[in-house]
């Protein structure tokens, strides 16, 4: 149950100026922490603010799903969607520049697959991705536990997805409206969009699934208010309902101002995060490399770490190595 999880509890908050304090909050700890030996003055200049973190998260959400999208064999809907939440629970609390969203992005969709009980091994998953393949392997295994600890093992997530197959039972059941499978297709692009949101973030699955079954009817140029004051909410009191059309509001107002972000400015943002990202964490790095090798040095096991890998999406390159941008 949503109302009793930990989704609820502690992933679920109140406004959209929370989620952009916490990312402020680490994006700044990020530039503190590292930007010691720089002129404060140059700092803001060298590393990413927290506008360009958020329109480079956008890019790899975009680039997310079209890896699902492509994903063989062909991936459920509650992979995806439970990949798109932890790489965003994620980024509320690291900065892109710590860790980059090309390797963490991977491991979220690996985890989900898991997680969903999508069953797929490590060598299937990577078949997905082009480049070094072991390599590929070796970044999202040691980034998995990363994960987990960093979502603080709530990893049970509630999708829509679910409570738009009920809406769906209950218009067939009690509503007149002819053939509510003709919502299929709107509800489906809705539900892609929604994920390119925060709304994940602010709104239980029922509110997102009840706005992706209105803007479905609405397309179909049907009308389901009654629906829902007089059969789904009718015992309920003004005030929750108000709370309801206005979170359905919201919703429908998010996905409607979704937009990609342009091209060349993510292209600068990327080459701008090459020269400011934390080398610990980027496996192409000599410092990476060097504390590999003395890791896997009791095994008598040579790390070179020199090959690239890359994720198959709409037909683009995208370097889980970001040097290579």
């Amino acid at each position: 149950m949503f109302s009793t999880s930990s989704q609820r509890e502690f992933w679920t908050f109140s406004d959209e100026s929370v989620l952009a304090l916490h990312r402020e909050k680490h994006n700044i700890g990020f530039i503190t922490k590292h930007g010691q030996h720089i002129d404060e003055n140059q700092r803001y200049n060298f590393f990413l603010s927290p506008e360009e973190e958020r329109l480079l998260l956008r890019n790899y959400e975009l680039h997310l799903k079209e890896f699902c999208r492509r994903f063989q064999p062909p991936m459920p809907k509650g992979v995806t969607g439970t990949a798109f939440q932890y790489f965003k629970r994620f980024y509320l609390y690291n900065s892109t520049m710590d860790y980059h969203p090309k390797e963490i992005l991977a491991t979220c969709v690996y985890l989900a697959c898991k997680v969903e009980e999508f069953n797929v091994s490590i060598s299937q998953f990577v078949a997905n991705i082009k480049g070094d393949r072991e390599k590929a392997s070796d970044i999202i295994l040691n980034n998995e536990l990363l994960l987990m600890q960093q979502l603080n093992y709530h990893l049970t997530i509630h999708n829509p997805f679910r409570p738009v197959e009920g809406f769906l039972i209950d218009i067939k059941t009690r509503c007149s409206l002819s053939n509510p499978e003709r919502l299929r297709t709107g509800i489906d692009e809705f539900l892609e969009k929604v994920f390119l949101t925060d709304a994940c973030l602010l709104y239980a699955p029922s509110q997102i699934a009840l706005a992706a079954v209105l803007h479905a009817a609405s397309k179909e140029q049907e009308n389901l208010d009654s629906y829902v004051t007089d059969m789904l909410f009718k015992d309920a009191g003004s005030d929750k309902l108000a709370v309801l059309i206005e979170a359905v509001r919201k919703i429908r107002s998010m996905v409607k101002m979704v937009e990609g972000p342009a091209r060349e400015r993510v292209r600068a943002i990327d080459k701008k995060l090459d020269r400011c990202r934390n080398q610990e964490n980027n496996p192409d790095s000599d410092i990476y490399k060097q504390r590999m090798r003395e890791a896997l040095m009791d095994d008598d096991i040579t790390y070179t770490g020199t090959s690239r890998m890359s994720l198959d999406t709409s037909g683009v390159t995208q370097v889980l190595s970001p040097s290579a941008s």
